[in-house]
Formats: C-alpha cells, sequence, structure tokens
C-alpha cells in the first residue's frame, strides 16, 4: 500500500515538474526577442552599412526602434520602413538602416536602445572599417579648382507670374463680358416693353382677351387695364397725355389733333371710344356690371380703335426718325452706364468685405504678406540648399547658396593663422545675413582666441554702423552633440545706401578646440516671422566636424 502511494507521489511530482518547465518555457517564448547585424564591418570612404535590428514580440507589443542621428560616429543616410510579418500571436518586426562615414578609421557603431512596452533593450555594438580610397598621383593628371561662374537665372519664377497674370486677366475678362458684353436673355416683360407701341397694345389686348378677369366677374380690374393699354398707346404713339385725363379731356385733346391734321380720325370711330371709356368710368367708379358680351364687345372695339389710329397716325419724317433712333441710343447708353455702375460697386462691396474679413481672421501683417510678398517669406518658402563649406566642415541647410568670400590673411596674423574659408549670403533686402568662417591654426596644440573673436565680430558690427548693441551668451549644442558657444541679442542696425537705420537681432554661434576655430554669424530683422523662421531652420540643421 505504502509502495503504491510512494508510485502515485513520485508520478505527481514528475507531472507537476514537467508542467513547471513547460510553464517556464512558455514564458520565456512569450518575452521579446532582439537581434541585430550588418551585412558587412568594413567599408570605404561614402558607402553604406547595412545595419539590421529584428524584435520578435507579442502582436499586442509596443515596438519603438530608435529615430535621427543615434549611431554617431556614423552617420544616418536613410531609415526604411519597418517590414512586419505575423504568426499565430507573435509578431516579427525588421528595421534596417543605412549607415555611411566620411573618414577613414575605425569607428564604434554604438549599442541602440529598443523599447519594447516601455522597457528599454539594447543592441550589440561593434567596429565598423572605414578605408580610404587610393588615389593615383603619378599617373593621374591633377587640375586646378575650376572658379565660379555666373548662371542665369531660372525663369520659373517668371512663368508663375506670367501665370497668375494670365489667370487674372481672364478672370477680368470673364466678368467684363458676362456684365456688358453678354447678351441676356430677356424676361417677357422686357421683351414686351421693346416692341413698338401699336405692337405692344395688340399683343396686351391678345393677353387681356385670355385672362381670367370675366370668369370671375372681376369686371373693374378688366375695364381698368382696357383703358390703361389704350390710353398707354395714345401717349406712345400720339405722344398725348393720355393716363392722367379724364375721358372728356382725352376726347378732346384727340379732336383737336383731327382738326389740326394730325390725325386722320373718323367722328364715329371717336365717339365708339367716347363710349367704350364712358363705361369704363361707370364700372371703375360706379359699380357697374355690364354684360359679359358687351365687355367683350369693347375689347374688340378697343382694338380696332388702335388699330386706326395707327393707320391714321402720318408717316414720321426723317428729322423724327432720327430723333428717335437718337432716343434709342441715349437709352441703350444709360442702360450700359446702368450696368457698368452696378458692377463696379458690386466688385468693390465684394473687394470691400472680402478685404475685411481676411483682415479679421488672418490679420493685416498676413494679408499685406499674401498680397504684396516679402523677400524673407520668398527665401523661407523656396528650395533650400544643404551643404558643407571650409575646412573643418560646417554642415548647414541654407535658402540660398553660401558664396566664398576671397580674403587676404593679414601679415601680422599669418604666423598664427594657417588657412582660412568664409562664405556668406547677404540679402540687403531681405535685411539677413549669413556667414561661416573655418579657420586652421598654424600650431595644432593652440587654443582658439574665443572672446577675441566674439569682440572682433562685435567691432565689425560697430564698423558698419550698428549702435545699442545688447549682448547675452549662452552654451549651444548641435544635432549630432557638438558643443558650442552662442552669443546673441539686438542692436539698432545702419540700413546700407541709406541713412536709416532698423532694429535687429543677431546670433554669433562658435565651435573650436586644439588648432581651430568655426564660426557662425547671422543677423536679420527683429519682428519678421519669417526671418525668425529661417534662423531657426539654419540653426536645427547646423552641424561641425571638429577634426582636423
Amino acid at each position: 500500500m505504502n509502495t503504491k502511494r510512494q508510485h502515485i507521489g513520485i508520478t505527481w511530482g514528475l507531472a507537476s515538474a514537467l508542467w513547471l518547465l513547460c510553464l517556464f518555457g512558455a514564458m520565456a517564448q512569450e518575452g521579446p526577442v532582439i537581434r541585430s547585424a550588418v551585412d558587412t564591418a568594413a567599408i570605404r570612404i561614402g558607402e553604406q552599412i547595412r545595419f539590421t535590428v529584428e524584435v520578435e514580440a507579442d502582436s499586442a507589443a509596443n515596438v519603438i526602434f530608435p529615430e535621427g542621428q543615434t549611431f554617431s560616429p556614423l552617420e544616418t543616410v536613410e531609415a526604411l520602413p519597418t517590414d512586419t510579418t505575423r504568426e499565430d500571436h507573435r509578431m516579427r518586426l525588421l528595421k534596417t538602416y543605412a549607415l555611411t562615414q566620411f573618414d577613414s578609421g575605425y569607428f564604434l557603431l554604438p549599442s541602440q536602445r529598443i523599447e519594447v512596452d516601455g522597457r528599454g533593450y539594447f543592441t550589440d555594438s561593434l567596429f565598423v572599417s572605414v578605408a580610404t580610397i587610393p588615389v593615383d598621383t603619378v599617373t593621374q593628371k591633377m587640375y586646378d579648382i575650376k572658379p565660379l561662374e555666373d548662371v542665369e537665372a531660372s525663369s520659373w519664377g517668371w512663368l508663375r507670374i506670367l501665370g497668375w497674370v494670365v489667370l487674372a486677366l481672364l478672370f477680368a475678362g470673364g466678368l467684363f463680358y458676362w456684365f456688358f458684353w453678354r447678351r441676356k436673355p430677356l424676361s417677357e416683360s422686357e421683351q414686351e416693353a421693346l416692341l413698338p407701341p401699336f405692337e405692344r397694345a395688340l399683343h396686351q389686348l391678345r393677353q387681356l382677351e385670355d385672362s381670367r378677369y370675366l370668369i370671375q366677374d372681376e369686371f373693374k380690374a378688366y375695364y381698368t387695364e382696357l383703358t390703361n393699354i389704350v390710353r398707354l398707346y395714345l401717349e406712345d404713339e400720339i405722344h398725348v397725355s393720355a393716363l392722367e385725363s379724364t375721358t372728356s379731356e382725352l376726347i378732346t385733346k384727340l379732336e383737336m389733333l383731327r382738326d389740326a391734321g394730325q390725325l386722320n380720325l373718323d367722328p364715329e370711330t371717336l365717339s365708339q371710344f367716347r363710349t367704350i371709356l364712358e363705361t369704363a368710368d361707370l364700372v371703375k367708379f360706379a359699380k357697374s356690371k355690364p354684360a359679359t358680351s358687351r365687355a367683350e364687345e369693347d375689347r374688340k372695339a378697343v382694338e380696332l380703335i388702335v388699330v386706326k389710329t395707327h393707320d391714321a397716325i402720318p408717316p414720321p419724317t426723317e428729322e423724327e426718325l432720327m430723333e428717335q433712333e437718337a432716343y434709342k441710343e441715349a437709352q441703350r447708353a444709360l442702360q450700359r452706364r446702368k450696368r457698368i455702375r452696378l458692377a463696379a460697386a458690386a466688385a468693390g462691396i465684394l473687394l470691400l468685405v472680402g478685404s475685411g474679413a481676411s483682415v479679421a481672421y488672418f490679420g493685416v501683417d498676413r494679408v499685406r504678406e499674401s498680397v504684396f510678398g516679402t523677400p524673407t517669406k520668398s527665401l523661407l518658402e523656396g528650395e533650400w540648399i544643404s551643404s558643407s563649406y571650409g575646412y573643418p566642415p560646417i554642415l548647414v541647410e541654407t535658402p540660398q547658396v553660401l558664396l566664398r568670400k576671397e580674403i587676404t590673411i593679414p601679415p601680422e596674423m599669418r604666423a598664427s593663422i594657417a588657412d582660412m574659408h568664409i562664405f556668406g549670403y547677404d540679402n540687403p533686402g531681405a535685411r539677413l545675413s549669413v556667414m561661416v568662417s573655418s579657420t586652421v591654426l598654424t600650431d595644432p596644440e593652440a587654443e582658439p582666441d574665443i572672446e577675441g573673436s566674439i569682440e572682433a565680430v562685435l567691432a565689425r558690427f560697430e564698423q558698419s554702423g550698428a549702435r545699442n548693441i545688447i549682448t547675452k551668451q549662452d552654451s549651444f549644442t548641435t544635432a549630432s552633440g557638438v558643443e558650442g558657444i552662442k552669443v546673441y541679442g539686438s542692436a539698432r542696425f545702419a540700413v546700407p545706401d541709406s541713412g536709416d537705420s532698423l532694429d535687429g537681432a543677431y546670433q554669433i554661434l562658435l565651435f573650436g578646440g586644439k588648432g581651430f576655430l568655426q564660426q557662425v554669424v547671422l543677423s536679420w530683422e527683429e519682428g519678421d516671422a519669417y526671418a525668425e523662421a529661417i534662423v531657426q531652420r539654419i540653426l536645427q540643421t547646423l552641424d561641425v566636424k571638429t577634426t582636423v
């Protein structure tokens, strides 16, 4: 019995041990696994190394790879996109970096921190050999450095301006055509108003015939419109004041025209016309209701009176025709001027409202800069140039290429300065100046005179007319970790070729070591947001090489 219990206990203990081993194995398998490798450990100057980091972790893990220039002294050329593959509840991340070096020697590729769910893991570090490229100075002929050559400015800027001008002209031409030259479709009332008086009266009488006045027993409206049609026709055709005349006054005026030989109407037509007008007066003022047939007969009679009156008018003379044509042309000119005034007023109101809204939303300075532009805004938004200047090299990104400044080292300084390279860009219109210089001392163990260099730059400011110079000093660190000195402040700078001055700001950056000195000087107009953005971008991209 005891033997059986011992056997069962041993079996249970073995099973427990196996279960714990499986559990620990699973836990070990669930943890992240970090691997790193390079495709080669020996390159020549300028060639690239492929550094690969492989991470195996849980599919829900948060993995953060190193970014930026974390491989110093090697330089990061490119960080390729992360390649991700998944299998069950695990994922495999593969990150590749392209690295290079432009100096020969042995360089340590530092270990990189990989963060997985907030915990850091480090890759292995290793040495990389960078060999120089042999130069054949015996059989290969050497040439001097070619001098700078002037090239024509790009015409793309003018093409862009020309394109905007063409678009503006097309837009203005479209507005002019739409408001002044376009033949707008006339409404029915406008088409009716353009008809001659005789045709207009007949057209209106036919519309009255098709109306629903008589069906709805609206005799007052019917007779009012009927008499207005004929009265307006008489005013336009024979130029007699008919709309404001009573029935008896209008008939009297027509009889006077007949007696003067200007209107050949027979007495029966005038008598019939008087009867129709008196009937209309009774309907409008005495609320009389004639028979519907009588109302229809009166309309037909008025139409006949209009026709007879038109036939009774003597044909117009040539002078009258000329006067009518001149009157029509004057009316057309009046309409054109009216449309022009309306278009100008609409454009002015639109411009005023748009300008006011833009100023209220963006501010006066932003609108002025958008409409008229500023030199610093064009520089900031243009194509920037990244280059290396001097020796030891100063690497910087600028809106324009820095040009070499030809200098002559004074005789009294030749004993301490072996070589000096100065490059600069000065834009008086933008009130922006950028200058970099590298100086190699004759004694490779000598320390540069930092304070003397600062005083020399400030002295040059004073010589160029700067006043009220305020100076502050602080440290500065480049993107690659090189530390230097920053001298900054403000001053009242003189404007070249004028008696004016402006408030400006400046920064002087100095880096140095045994046997060399590197210097960057920036100055700009104080308060210019675009110039300040340019300076910030230059400082962010600034880097120096401190090996001679």
